[in-house]
C-alpha cells in the first residue's frame, strides 16, 4: 500500500514540479523579451518547455497507475 501512495504522490509532485518550471520560465522569457536578451528569453523558454513535458509525464504516470488498479 505505501508503494501505490509513493506512485500516486510522485505523480502530482511531477505535475507541480512542471507547473512550477513552466511559470519560472514564462517569467524568464519575458523578462528577456524586455532586456531584450534573447539567450535569457531562449532559456526560458526552454524551461516552459521542460515544464510542460514534466507535467505531461506526472499526468502520463498517475493515468497509468489508476489503469493498474
Amino acid at each position: 500500500e505505501a508503494n501505490e501512495k509513493e506512485v500516486g504522490m510522485a505523480g502530482r509532485t511531477q505535475q507541480l514540479k512542471g507547473k512550477a518550471n513552466q511559470a519560472a520560465g514564462k517569467a524568464k522569457a519575458a523578462a528577456g523579451y524586455q532586456s531584450k536578451s534573447g539567450k535569457t528569453e531562449a532559456k526560458g523558454e526552454a524551461k516552459n518547455l521542460k515544464g510542460k513535458a514534466q507535467e505531461a509525464a506526472g499526468k502520463a504516470r498517475a493515468k497509468a497507475k489508476k489503469a493498474t488498479r
